[in-house]
């Protein structure tokens, strides 16, 4: 990972936190809100888990399940859970700092991945990216030649700790209910 690289992640997470601080702040959460956008995090939250129940990080190139429609279904997943946060907040400025902070950091994210995966599989790779898109997934699965089907895992779902978004998700839908309860608009 180059210097750069290096230091936009390690400084992502924590320009997070602050943006997180501003997210709150302006946001005007209701019971209602909290709900539709729970429902649509949930869908986010079941794209990442598929996705994850088939993600073998750093060991194999994962081209089967939902990586055969988009090459970033966990990222699809968290857009989804950002959209969904972003409704509950019930602010246009609170949802538009969530959607620019997703925007830039996983476009940033996105490609130092690839770069990765060429360095590391090569022309599987190249094949791959030219049948699958970046970001936005294909209306049919993609099959490469002397791909296996692959299948979901429960234990692979665990393995990458999927379940800490859930808590995540779900930690952020309460603080917007104690912040409606205890500071209602």
């Amino acid at each position: 990972m180059s210097n750069a690289a290096a230091l936009f992640a390690r400084w992502r997470v924590r320009v997070g936190y602050v943006l997180a601080v501003f997210v709150l702040w302006f946001a005007r959460p209701t019971p209602r809100s909290v709900i539709v956008g729970a429902i649509v995090g949930v869908l986010g939250l079941c794209i990442r888990a598929y996705a994850a129940g088939y993600l073998h990080k750093q060991s194999v190139l994962t081209v089967t399940g939902p990586y055969a429609y988009t090459r970033n279904p966990l990222y699809l997943g968290s857009a989804v859970l950002a959209f969904g946060a972003g409704i509950a907040t019930r602010s246009w400025i609170s949802a538009t700092i969530l959607v620019v902070y997703f925007a830039i950091v996983y476009a940033v994210v996105m490609r130092r991945e690839e770069s990765e995966l060429f360095l590391q599989h090569g022309e599987a790779f190249k094949a791959y990216a030219a049948a699958v898109p970046l970001f936005f997934p294909r209306m049919t699965p993609m099959k490469l030649d002397g791909t296996s089907a692959g299948s979901f895992s429960l234990a692979q779902y665990k393995k990458n700790h999927e379940y800490e978004a859930a808590v995540g998700f779900l930690l952020l839908l309460l603080v917007f209910l104690l912040k409606w309860h205890f500071w209602p608009v």
